[in-house]
C-alpha cells in the first residue's frame, strides 16, 4: 500500500471519509468546463446571473463526484483496482477507499447513487428558470457518467469509454452556457471540445499504469485492446487535434480571437506525449507525464475561458 493511500485510521470522521471518496482534487476539470460555458454566455453579451451559475456549478461538481464514486464501486466489483500493482496513487488505480476498507462496497454504492439522484431536483429548478432544453443536456451528461462505468454497458470495459468522456465534459460546458443563455448555441461546443479532448487524455494516459490490473480483471480498455506500442500514439493525436480544433474554430469565426489563448498549454501536452512515447511500457516513469496532462487540460481550459471573458 502506498503511504499516501487512504486508511480508516486516516479518516476517522465519516464526513471527511465520504468527502475524500469523491476524489475532490480531480473535480477541477468540471469547474473549468463550467467556467468555459459561463464565459461563452458572457462573450455573447449576456448578463451573468449568480444564482443560476452557482447552482449549475455546484451540482455539476456533485454529478462528477457521483461518477467518481460509482466508477470506484464498479472497478471494485471487477477486481481491477485490487489487482493493480503498478498504480501511481493518487492519479491511477482508483481512490482505494473501498479496496483499503475505508468504505464498504455497499456504502460506496449507496453514496454514489445518492449523489447522482441529488442532481435531479437542481436540474428541474434550472429548467424552470432557464428553458426545457436543459433536460436533454442533463440527461446526456448523467448517462455518459453512468454508462462509462456501470453495467450492463460498462463502456470503459469495452474500449469505447473515451467518446463518452468527451461527451460528458463537452455537455458540461454546453449546459453551463445554456443555463445563462436559455437556448442552444454552437459557441460552447466550439470552446468545450478542445478542453474535453484534453480531459480525455487525462483518463487515457491513466490507463497505461492500470493496464495490467485492468487486463487481469477482464477490463478491456482501449490500452488493453491496442497494446502500449500502438496506443501511445493516440495520446499525441488527441492532443494535436484538440489544439488544432481550437485554432480552427477561431479562424472559422466560431470563437473570438482571444479564445485562442487556450493553446498556451500545447508545450505541456507535447512534453507529456514525449514521455508517454518513451515510457509507455514503464508505468513508474509516467508520473510527470500524468501531472503535465492534468495541468495542460486545466490551463488550456482556463485560458480559453479568460479569453472569452476578455472578448466580452
Amino acid at each position: 500500500m502506498h503511504t499516501l493511500e487512504p486508511t480508516l485510521a486516516k479518516y476517522p470522521n465519516p464526513i471527511l471519509r465520504y468527502f475524500g471518496a469523491t476524489r475532490p482534487a480531480f473535480l477541477s476539470i468540471t469547474l473549468v468546463a463550467c467556467l468555459i460555458g459561463f464565459a461563452c454566455a458572457s462573450a455573447s453579451g449576456l448578463p451573468f446571473q449568480m444564482d443560476k451559475a452557482f447552482v449549475a456549478l455546484f451540482f455539476a461538481l456533485v454529478a462528477h463526484a457521483a461518477a467518481n464514486v460509482i466508477n470506484d464501486y464498479y472497478d471494485y466489483q471487477l477486481g481491477s483496482d485490487a489487482k493493480n500493482d503498478e498504480r501511481i496513487f493518487p492519479f491511477t488505480g482508483g481512490s482505494r477507499f473501498i479496496v483499503n476498507g475505508v468504505l464498504s462496497p455497499k456504502e460506496a454504492r449507496i453514496f454514489g447513487y445518492a449523489l447522482l439522484l441529488s442532481v435531479i431536483p437542481a436540474g428541474l429548478w434550472l429548467m424552470e428558470v432557464s428553458a426545457n432544453g436543459l433536460f436533454w443536456i442533463g440527461l446526456a451528461g448523467m448517462f455518459a457518467g453512468w454508462a462509462y462505468s456501470a453495467p450492463p454497458l460498462q463502456l470503459v470495459c469495452r474500449g469505447v469509454g473515451e467518446p463518452f468522456i468527451y461527451t460528458g465534459w463537452t455537455v458540461i460546458a454546453i449546459g453551463a452556457d445554456f443555463v445563462l443563455r436559455g437556448d442552444f448555441s454552437t459557441m460552447p461546443w466550439f470552446a468545450g471540445t478542445p478542453f474535453a479532448l484534453l480531459v480525455v487524455n487525462i483518463l487515457y494516459i491513466n490507463q497505461f499504469p492500470d493496464m495490467k490490473g485492468d487486463a487481469a480483471a477482464g477490463k478491456r480498455t482501449l490500452i488493453v485492446r491496442l497494446g502500449t506500442r500502438t496506443a501511445r500514439w493516440f495520446y499525441l493525436g488527441i492532443a494535436l487535434f484538440a489544439y488544432a480544433f481550437l485554432l480552427g474554430a477561431v479562424a472559422w469565426g466560431g470563437l473570438p480571437l482571444y479564445a485562442a489563448a487556450g493553446v498556451i498549454a500545447l508545450p505541456l501536452s507535447l512534453s507529456a506525449a514525449r514521455d508517454l512515447l518513451a515510457y509507455a511500457d514503464t508505468p513508474a516513469r509516467l508520473l510527470n507525464a500524468i501531472k503535465r496532462t492534468i495541468l495542460a487540460a486545466n490551463l488550456s481550459g482556463l485560458a480559453t475561458a479568460l479569453g472569452l471573458w476578455a472578448a466580452a
